[in-house]
């Protein structure tokens, strides 16, 4: 994949002298779903907004498509679109015209025919002649993303899409990134919700404190520190763990009932097989096995603790 977007050696230092973003370096490839993760105050926004415009850099550049953000600002600016956390629409306005106006403030001529395709995608058809003001907040998060969409952009930056929208509408949103991206858009998101950026990203990036700690693609950084949980229900109590099995560094649960047995899924063993056999070998059967792996959402706190 050739990259869209890259970002090299950027500092963003604040006039408080507050460091946002120390030396962060990033590639984005044309047409990807990448997901930012990190905490509060991690630099998520102020890495969009230096992207964007909306922010100088202090040090470090940005390119888009080959060209400087800041030398050739205008051009970046054209093929970007941003849904902002916050929502910023003209309470007394109807949506058609919202969209309008935004597409108008980039140049581009009115084509009714494109913005109508794109509220019908967005389910915002049959609301295009309401005042904003009536609409529900999901219905409000999707004109705002009809709005950074009106201009045609190729890239999409999406601050917390989904914050105060219910979980019906988070997946109706979801659904709407994904045939974005069919359609050829590159997608940068910014969420808290884990289960969003697992089941939508092609890669994760995780920051804090102004450092990106890791970019990687989401399925090789799941199996890489995903550990496997096997829970083994005995049909008998154990009051404490056999010599035969201590190799394995079993976990008594549930009074003696059950224990855990934890496994890399990298590994090319997982001393299930072994287990079983010396299980079977001392005199221990089991009622029932049931397997749990480690989400997403714990890998991120623990490379945050770390």
């Amino acid at each position: 994949m050739s990259a869209i977007i890259s970002v090299k050696n950027l500092v963003k230092v604040y006039d408080n002298k507050f460091t946002a973003v120390k030396n962060l370096n990033l590639e984005i490839n044309k047409g990807e779903i990448i997901a930012l993760l990190g905490p509060n105050g991690a630099g998520k926004t102020t890495l969009i907004s230096t992207i964007c415009g909306l922010a100088s850099i202090t040090s470090g550049s940005i390119t888009i498509n080959n060209m400087d953000v800041i030398k050739d600002y205008r051009k970046t600016r054209e093929i970007v679109g941003l849904v902002p956390q916050e929502l910023a629409l003209e309470p007394f306005e109807k949506v058609i015209n919202a969209i309008r106006f935004s597409r108008r403030l980039f140049g581009k001529k009115d084509d009714d025919v494109y913005l109508e395709k794109l509220l019908g995608k967005l389910q915002l058809y049959e609301k295009k002649n309401n005042i904003i003001k009536s609409l529900s907040g999901g219905m409000k998060r999707r004109v705002m993303i009809a709005k950074a969409l009106s201009h045609n952009p190729q890239i999409l930056f999406l601050d917390e899409p989904t914050a105060g929208v219910d979980v019906e509408l988070r997946k109706d949103m979801w659904n709407i990134i994904k045939e974005l991206k069919a359609d050829g858009v590159t997608i940068i998101l910014t969420t808290h919700y884990i289960e969003e950026a697992e089941m939508i990203a092609d890669r994760i990036g995780i920051i804090n404190k102004g450092e990106l700690l890791l970019v990687e693609e989401k399925s090789k950084l799941i199996k890489r520190m995903s550990v496997k949980t096997l829970k083994v229900k005995l049909k008998k109590t154990l009051k404490q763990i056999p010599k035969k099995l201590k190799q394995y560094n079993l976990k008594l649960i549930d009074n003696g009932n059950s224990f855990h047995y934890f496994y890399n899924t990298s590994n090319e063993k997982t001393g299930i097989t072994s287990l079983l056999s010396d299980m079977n070998e001392i005199g221990i059967s089991l009622f029932d096995i049931q397997t749990e792996e480690t989400s997403l959402e714990e890998i991120f706190v623990k490379i945050i603790k770390d």
